[in-house]
């Protein structure tokens, strides 16, 4: 066993030793890999374990004494992937303990006095985001709350530093609604945030604000000028190119472009950053050539960088600093830095030393789309430019210009396709949906914004100056223009979106897993990495939607599989974002049809039974409608007979159904649910949450013994016990016992 034990890892150490592959960006990995590891799991005990598995890994290494001089490959990847992975699951532990937030108790109105912190103009939603310093009320600790203002009761007044006095409706951040939902008390834990909600009423002023600042008020001025030189829809795109303001987008043109594949020009990140910078270099390069004098004395490559350095931090600072602004231009910076030392800017070795600096400094991007997308579409680019096949197919060579064109919108194309295949199971996880015709749509819309509407818009206001700017601006909308026609029109094509129901955490583990090895090594051993890659693919075309989705309020219940790619729901959500989510979760789309529309429902004016065939058996649903009291025996009576009982208020223990009863009592513990009726089987917020501090579920009412435990199954089958005949909703009566 010790011999082949020592020849695998002689093997393993001769496999890295001849692979000559790049150190850096596999310890960026582990770094993001530890720091992943504190969000998976679910508790400090097995935090503490894999920072000690981690840990014993690289001692083992250390101290393998004499075997140092025959392993020194193995030995020295152990130790520092070791280390490596240490230190990002004790850095995210770390600044959770720090800077995290607790959220308030419980939701609230009151009247509170506040500072403002920060203010966002959203026109299209017709509000104003303003983000308030205040006390909790009851322990006066020091918080953040971010509370939506309508913009018809804005004032100039509410600036940045304003004291306001004003009544708001608070709620803790929201959880995810549904398991594998976005989690915006996660990110809320990390901002600082401690509650969320709206104002109610007239706005006190106590001190008239000091406003945003040199930027925050250029950001705004700048934004009202574009969208008062460029009307309509294209001037908002245009503002949002020019000062990162995507609050005047319509929800429309946003939705297009997300189902387009063009969300990404939406968003300030890596490709206007670097259009501005490499703009500014070109320029900067270009001017001080045609000046001998000191063409000759200084090299104009360290100028031209240090300019587009210092043009990059002045575009991030005025788009807002936002997280992926900073990281974008962050490795843009480092481009230069490369260009300058005459090394080559565009490797995997500087793309791991930016995601180093952003790690560092924010170690919770790593969970995020932005993070995730962002580099892995530069990996993707990396990796397939350095491919042999692909240098040999872009080496220079004696042919016409109509060939070379050819072959480069060959290769733009080329590309596209594979930052599509990269980023579709990044998008398919955090959005349940991805867009097909997404590299096709890019070919044109990445040069059109690159280079046509960013240089018009620098252009028109350039010569805004001496009052010149309306040709530019009118190329800079009529671009933006053709970019929303096409955006629309790859949207509305059949099939140009595909959605998937929730995807499992291990699909994109392998995915994941897959896409690193195929990107990050060399030759033909990279091939390896299909192997993960192909078994994620499967799980996840092997994916289906859950048989019934519970929100964490109980109040939204959709029921998949009873109409052809249509939810059937308990009630028709009053907002986007509840359809949305149910949609995405189930991986359908269109508004739902309520249940009392269902002719198989059975629906009194406080409960319908909704039965569903599902394998070999008729389950029932007991599904909570109105809000009067119910007479307890009659409903004592329906539970009995049904399966699954839904409410949004607490039951009393008297109702037992014979598997589940989502109620007040259980629902603030577990969350939202998804139901698997052919298993027999739930998965439910709480089992992603662990004990980490945004998570932090009611505890003010016992569990009912009926279901305390998922699932609550018959001790004789492990399955839910059968309802033993079809029930009838019960009856409103005046008065019920509370419990």
């Amino acid at each position: 066993m010790a011999n082949r034990l020592s020849s695998g890892a002689q093997a393993i150490d001769a496999f890295l030793g001849r692979s000559g592959f790049d150190r850096a960006p596999w310890l960026a990995v582990a770094f993001a890999g530890g720091i992943a590891a504190w969000f998976v799991l679910p508790g400090p005990a097995l935090w503490l374990a894999f920072v000690a598995g981690a840990a014993g890994m690289a001692l083992a290494a250390m101290a393998l004494g004499g075997e140092a001089d025959r392993l020194p490959f193995l030995r020295q990847a152990m130790a520092a992937v070791g280390w490596t992975a240490v230190a990002g699951c004790l850095l995210v532990w770390g600044k959770s303990a720090l800077v995290g937030t607790e959220p308030i108790a419980r939701p609230m109105v009151i009247t509170l006095s506040g500072t403002v912190l920060s203010r966002q103009e959203q026109p299209a939603a017709q509000r104003v985001r303003l983000v308030l310093a205040t006390r909790e009320p009851g322990t006066g600790r020091a918080i953040q709350v971010r509370v939506n203002l309508p913009t018809d009761r804005d004032s100039a007044a509410f600036a940045k530093g304003a004291q306001l006095r004003m009544r708001v409706r608070l709620m803790p951040p929201a959880p995810p609604m549904l398991p594998g939902g976005y989690d915006f008390a996660r990110k809320a834990w990390f901002s600082g945030i401690a509650a969320t909600g709206s104002v109610l009423g007239k706005v006190t002023v106590l001190r008239p604000g000091t406003g945003e600042g040199p930027f925050g008020r250029a950001q705004a001025v700048l934004s009202r000028h574009v969208r008062q030189a460029v009307p309509g829809e294209s001037g908002t795109i245009a503002a949002t190119l020019a000062s990162g303001d995507r609050g005047a987008i319509s929800p429309e043109n946003d939705q297009a472009m997300r189902d387009s594949g063009l969300a990404h020009l939406l968003s300030i990140s890596g490709l206007h950053v670097s259009a501005v910078i490499g703009a500014v270099y070109l320029v900067l390069l270009r001017l001080l050539a045609l000046w001998p004098w000191f063409a000759l004395r200084v090299r104009l490559p360290i100028v031209a960088a240090a300019g587009g350095a210092l043009a990059g931090i002045g575009y991030t600072v005025l788009t807002g600093a936002e997280v992926p602004t900073v990281r974008s231009c962050i490795g843009a910076i480092l481009m230069l830095l490369a260009l300058a030392l005459g090394r080559e800017p565009l490797s995997m070795r500087m793309l791991a030393v930016a995601a180093f600096c952003v790690m560092i400094v924010w170690p919770e991007a790593v969970t995020g789309a932005s993070f995730q997308m962002s580099f892995s579409a530069v990996i993707a680019i990396i990796a397939l430019h350095g491919a042999a096949p692909v240098r040999a197919f872009l080496a220079p060579r004696e042919e016409g210009w109509a060939i070379r064109l050819w072959r480069q919108l060959a290769m733009l194309l080329l590309t596209g396709i594979v930052i599509e295949l990269a980023l579709m199971p990044i998008g398919l996880f955090h959005f349940h949906r991805a867009g097909i015709f997404g590299a096709f749509a890019n070919v044109i819309a990445i040069p059109l914004t690159t280079f046509v509407s960013m240089p018009a818009i620098a252009v028109a206001l350039l010569l805004d100056g001496v009052g010149m700017g309306a040709p530019a601006w009118w190329l800079a909308g009529a671009s933006i223009d053709r970019m929303l026609a096409m955006a629309r029109f790859v949207a509305a094509r059949p099939g140009a979106v595909s959605l998937v129901p929730a995807m499992a955490g291990g699909s994109i583990a392998l995915l994941v897993v897959g896409g690193l090895w195929l990107a990050l090594w060399q030759g033909r051993v990279r091939l390896l990495g299909l192997i993960p890659a192909a078994a994620g693919a499967i799980w996840l075309a092997q994916a289906k939607p859950p048989d019934v989705l519970i929100s964490g309020d109980g109040r939204q219940v959709a029921i998949t599989g009873a109409l052809e790619n249509r939810l059937l729901v308990l009630r028709v959500p009053r907002g986007d974002y509840a359809r949305e989510k149910l949609n995405e979760a189930a991986g359908m789309a269109g508004e739902g049809l309520p249940v009392a529309q269902w002719p198989q429902a059975r629906c009194s004016r406080d409960f319908c039974v909704v039965p569903l065939e599902r394998g070999e058996r008729t389950w029932h649903l007991l599904l909570s409608v109105g809000q009067d009291r119910v007479e307890e025996r009659s409903l004592a009576a329906a539970c009995a007979h049904v399966d699954i009982v839904v409410s949004d208020r607490w039951l009393p223990r008297s109702c037992r159904p014979a598997w589940i009863k989502a109620d007040r009592a259980m629902l603030p513990r577990t969350g939202g649910l998804a139901l698997d009726l052919g298993e027999g089987s739930f998965t439910s917020v709480a089992m992603g949450q662990g004990q980490h501090g945004w998570w932090n579920p009611e505890r003010s009412r016992p569990p009912d013994r009926a279901c305390a435990q998922p699932p609550c199954a018959s001790r004789a089958t492990g399955k839910p016990t059968p309802a033993r005949t079809d029930p009838a909703p019960p009856r409103t009566a005046p008065a019920m016992p509370d419990q």
